[in-house]
């Protein structure tokens, strides 16, 4: 069978909704019963999150041109994190980037990154320094750090980030010492600003990769949890504790790394108010040869095992909560379709699929809270670095902030592959449920919702592109970065079409279901 990815589409049949009660139940049809569904968890209000790396907002200095670059290229283009040219940071005062972020919000922002674990934060409002101090990566100045809090404040987000771990902040002992917390938290305190919780490391589970001293192991580990709890006890009482805060890259071992159950065993054993861990499926192709393990393709993105990829981290992180912090929430704080700047097809309807998928699947396994990697930065951020245009996966992140409640509900199984179906009460209308259909497949499916459905449609008229349509007209911002009209298609009777490679978010506004009241 033909992949859809190379499957040529017409747009009249990408773009038709069934609008009558009259197509008839076949055996594909996926039956609902919004009615009757049964509440099987919740979510955090701010459970659709996003990442901003630190690298990105503190920009670093631009890497020496090679020997062989061209005459008149620009070899200080970024390789690595943030996607944009590091030199110069991210602009958080941009009236589009404020304005898209503010309609997700409210929200999580998390900042941090590998740099953040050796950056040095410059206490005062000199011009910032040209270079970071000796055992220093890069440099946060008050203003750029103001800009984050500034921004966090605009957009209704809270602010979760993390704190410099390297040598240079460590006692005679090897032990953490708040030597950059502590200031970065008193001017935070200083500008009315407000860190709603912190992971002390970076992914502590990779510590050769993250700054950590030589030998770092889960005893260390431990060690310096106790340190940070006590600054945070005596300097910032409210903020939540998060960690381990590990990485996992396609459900495999990292070979001369550590794990989160080495993480959590130490002794005395780390005290966490929230469970964290960090999710990518896959390794970007500039980072990963092909056909490897960690490897991925925009075909294999598209398939059911890709989307389960994403259960197995959560599921070993609930069995280590379950264990180690019992009834802690578990935050998954970084994720996105693949790890190193994401994919080319990251920026694409693709990853859509993968990225409304992963939500639902989490809310229906327990996830409180997931952080996209990233809101700008790289293939696999929301939004254009240069231009902060939004990409596909921001136009469905705006649909499931507006039609996706905190409740989440039984829908039942799929069992039709490429079909996923989930289900969670609506946020604004008492008794009414949304289901969010996310029809991978190269076959138009069906979906009977059993009452009147309004019914948003997500197409592409190229699966690899960054165009994308809702119910049939193409999504853009206009004038004055004006968001466009998000309104619905009726469907009488809710025997809705689900197109091929489509998703849907079906609201069933009159279901009356016992648990959305």
């Amino acid at each position: 069978m033909s992949s859809p990815l190379s499957r040529p589409t017409a747009l009249a049949s990408i773009f038709a909704l069934a609008v009558s009660p009259c197509v008839p139940v076949n055996a594909r049809d996926f039956i609902a019963a919004p009615a009757k569904m049964p509440r099987i968890g919740e979510i955090d209000a701010r459970y659709q999150a996003y990442n901003l790396d630190l690298i990105a907002i503190t920009g670093m200095p631009a890497p020496a041109a090679k020997p062989d670059a061209k005459e008149g290229s620009d070899a200080r283009v970024d390789t690595v994190m943030s996607g944009v040219k590091l030199e110069r940071p991210l602009d958080l005062y941009n009236p589009r980037i404020r304005t898209l972020a503010h309609a997700l919000g409210p929200a999580y922002l998390r900042t941090s990154g590998t740099s953040a674990n050796s950056v040095y934060f410059q206490d005062d409002d000199k011009p910032i320094l040209a270079s970071p101090p000796t055992g220093y990566n890069t440099v946060l100045s008050r203003a750029q750090w103001k800009g984050v809090i500034d921004f966090a404040r605009a957009v209704d987000a809270k602010l979760l980030m993390s704190f410099t771990v390297n040598s240079a902040v460590r006692d005679a002992k090897g032990t953490w010492t708040p030597l950059q917390a502590a200031p970065l938290a008193a001017y935070t305190r200083r500008i009315k600003g407000e860190i709603d919780a912190a992971e002390l490391f970076n992914e502590p589970n990779l510590p050769n990769y993250g700054g950590a001293p030589k030998g770092y192991d889960g005893a260390w580990f431990a060690r310096d949890q106790v340190a940070f709890r006590a600054f945070a006890a005596r300097t910032l009482p409210k903020m939540k504790i998060v960690g381990p805060g590990d990485v996992v890259v396609a459900n495999l071992p990292l070979p001369g790394n550590l794990t989160a159950a080495d993480l959590l065993a130490g002794d005395p054993k780390p005290r966490f108010d929230v469970i964290s861990y960090h999710f990518y499926p896959a390794v970007a192709p500039r980072c990963a040869p092909p056909n490897t393990p960690v490897s991925t393709t925009p075909e294999l993105s598209m398939t059911d095992p890709w989307f389960a990829r994403t259960e197995k981290s959560l599921l070993d992180h609930k069995a280590l909560r379950d264990r180690y912090a019992p009834g802690a929430p578990i935050w998954n704080t970084e994720t996105a379709g693949a790890a190193c700047s994401g994919a080319p097809w990251s920026a694409t309807f693709v990853d859509t699929f993968r990225y409304v998928d992963q939500l639902g699947r989490l809310a229906k396994l327990g996830a409180s809270m997931v952080f996209h990697q990233t809101l700008v930065g790289g293939n696999y951020g929301l939004l254009e670095p240069e231009t902060f245009a939004p990409r596909p996966n921001y136009w469905a992140a705006l649909l499931w902030k507006r039609l996706v409640g905190t409740t989440v509900l039984g829908a039942g199984t799929s069992e039709t592959p490429g079909l996923h179906v989930y289900a969670h009460c609506s946020p604004q209308r008492k008794g009414g449920v949304t289901l969010v259909a996310v029809n991978a497949g190269g076959k138009e499916e069906a979906l009977q919702a059993g009452a009147d459905a309004q019914v948003y449609t997500l197409t592409a008229p190229e699966l690899p592109g960054k165009s994308v349509a809702l119910n049939g007209r193409a999504l853009e911002l206009g004038q004055g970065e004006r968001l466009p009209d998000l309104g619905p298609q009726l469907v009488a009777g809710g025997a809705v079409k689900l197109p091929a490679t489509s998703i849907s978010f079906v609201q069933v506004t009159g279901a009356q279901n016992p648990a959305c009241r």
